[in-house]
């Protein structure tokens, strides 16, 4: 069965393959989803709706603590008067004239041994690894996934930050060696996951919450290899891809399976599940396979039922194939960019 995608709004939006393709988005319980987009030396917040509304200036702009770093995964309050940047050396609050609120230093995500640095703060060191912040919901608190100096053995670890001072309330060691990580925000307000990626090694998947006094956490690692990918207010669970895209998984918070689905052929393509997926809303899952094939790669979008992963049809455009990845809003809408003409799409399903 096939279903045909209704176009709800288009506009050009140059740099936003990364609201598809990367972290460049938040979303904060029920509220709409915010883009956060870097330009040049800046990094700009918008609001997703008022975009396509025709809105075209940023709601806040925070200048970049480097600006010769690229890494990272950033984060920017609720009220947007803060942003918190994951450096290569800190993590570090701004306000959007670029005025520091605090630092919390730690050690460095360049991967050479014993490499000196020459004291200037803007200094970057070969390497393409990272950590990666999250302020919670309320805007009081500070996740961040950094790494210990080298005298302290360069542990890895997650700590919680008060988001008045980054002073360290908690923290959790973690036996990673990142190449990368990201943090996703549950929508009850309370618990908080981390995702680490390790190249060829694997995922690393982790929970926390912290209650005020204690923290918290537990990992599903040791049977998991896999990619956290989203969470939605009206569902239970969290999705999950398996690391090479074997398969899609639903799961309790606990770590629990609740349902499981490989990825369907489409013609006579041998398919794997590809890393754009999520909750178009509460009862539908959208997700993409990429083909594995000899010929070209060929991407189909399908939509899922959230409770069971059953497949309710594989989604047409009628402005062609399916192109790249797909990122849902969980609003019942999802995204998708066009590379030649730079448009963002939001679709959704027939009547939706």
């Amino acid at each position: 069965m096939s279903i045909t995608a209704q176009l709800r709004d288009s506009v050009r939006l140059p740099g936003g393959r990364a609201l598809v393709n990367g972290f460049a988005f938040e979303s904060r319980g029920d509220v709409p989803r915010r883009a956060l987009l870097q330009n040049g030396h800046e990094l700009e917040v918008y609001d997703l709706y008022e975009v396509f509304a025709g809105e075209r200036a940023p709601t806040a702009v925070f200048p970049l603590p480097w600006p010769g770093w690229d890494g990272g995964v950033h984060s920017v309050s609720p009220d947007c008067s803060f942003a918190v940047f994951s450096g290569q050396r800190a993590v570090r609050a701004v306000r959007p004239g670029g005025e520091t609120l605090w630092e919390y230093r730690h050690g460095c995500w360049g991967p050479e041994i014993g490499h000196p640095h020459t004291g200037d703060e803007q200094e970057v060191c070969r390497g393409l690894e990272h950590g990666s912040c999250r302020i919670s919901d309320d805007g009081r608190l500070v996740w961040a996934h950094v790494i210990e100096p080298e005298e302290r053995d360069g542990e890895e670890r997650w700590v919680v930050l008060d988001a008045r001072d980054g002073r360290e309330l908690a923290r959790i060691p973690l036996d990673s060696v990142a190449a990368g990580s990201h943090h996703l925000s549950h929508p009850d307000g309370v618990h908080m996951g981390l995702c680490i990626g390790m190249g060829q090694d694997g995922i690393l998947l982790h929970w926390a919450r912290w209650d005020g006094r204690q923290l918290t956490g537990w990992d599903l690692n040791e049977t998991m290899d896999r990619i956290l990918m989203d969470v939605h207010s009206g569902h239970p669970g969290f999705l999950t891809v398996e690391h090479y895209g074997a398969d899609l998984r639903l799961h309790a918070l606990d770590g629990a399976v609740l349902a499981e689905r490989e990825p369907e052929p489409a013609d006579e393509d041998r398919p794997c599940w590809d890393y754009g997926c999520g909750f178009a809303d509460a009862d539908t899952v959208i997700a993409s396979t990429v083909g594995s094939g000899d010929g070209p790669e060929r991407v189909v979008h399908w939509l899922l039922d959230a409770r069971t992963l059953e497949t309710r049809g594989m989604v047409t455009y009628p402005t062609g194939p399916a192109e790249g990845y797909v990122r849902p809003l969980g609003d019942g809408t999802w995204l998708t960019y066009d590379d030649r003409s730079e448009t963002l799409n939001r679709w959704s399903g027939a009547g939706g």
